[in-house]
């Protein structure tokens, strides 16, 4: 997976509960939409900056966003070190714990290449 996103946000922000719940049952209705996908997508990223404060790990979940985490060495320039990319919805199925780690990384669901990928720790976010 390529990612487009000319830069990383320094932070984002958790979204409203009651639009996180709303959108949450729409997947889990298999009813979702983008809206849901980018709510849901920045909000988890958000909540895994919280968790996982650094700048050593790059998560990439194209189209939508992408964060810096995980302590270590501190990314500033070029391609980064260590990535961690996937699609939005099985961001969300991660973060909200219907999805595992290593079962998304053996089946390719997840890429994650160099130091501090594994984001096991730190999941479920949900």
């Amino acid at each position: 997976m390529v990612c487009s996103l000319a830069s990383v946000p320094s932070r984002l922000r958790p979204a409203d509960p009651a639009e996180v719940d709303a959108a949450l049952a729409r997947v889990a209705a298999d009813e979702p939409d983008r809206t849901d996908l980018r709510l849901l997508t920045k909000h988890f990223l958000a909540l895994l900056e919280e968790r996982a404060p650094g700048r050593s790990v790059e998560v990439r979940v194209p189209p939508y966003a992408a964060v810096q985490v995980v302590a270590g060495v501190r990314h500033t320039r070029g391609t980064p070190p260590a990535v961690v990319e996937t699609d939005a919805g099985t961001w969300v199925g991660l973060a909200s714990g219907a999805i595992d780690w290593s079962e998304a990384l053996a089946d390719g669901r997840v890429t994650a290449s160099g130091e501090r990928t594994d984001l096991a720790p730190y999941l479920p976010l949900a």
